[in-house]
């Protein structure tokens, strides 16, 4: 079985100019939260990550991340074989 809390932690590091900083009125961390945030749901969006594993990456609860991503227009299962593996596939 495949355990997530055993796998190494990877950060990515990613250049931003301080306008945009200063534009969005975030600091440097906040700013990184955010695109964790978009990127997840993003992701669980197009099909390359489960729910689950979103919501595991960003620290929260799977019915507080399906909220999140329902208000960022994703849907939960479009009736297909894969989506039913993939939200299934760590239960």
């Amino acid at each position: 079985m495949y355990n997530l809390e055993n796998t190494m932690q990877k950060t990515v590091t990613i250049d931003c100019p301080a306008e945009i900083l200063l534009g969005l009125h975030l600091n440097a961390e906040d700013f990184a939260e955010y695109l964790k945030k978009q990127a997840a749901i993003n992701l669980f969006k197009e099909g390359k990550l489960s729910s689950g594993t979103a919501a595991s990456w960003l620290g929260i609860e799977r019915v507080a991340f399906l909220r999140m991503a329902f208000d960022a227009g994703a849907t939960l299962l479009e009736d297909t074989k894969d989506d039913f593996v993939r939200e299934t596939a760590l239960l």
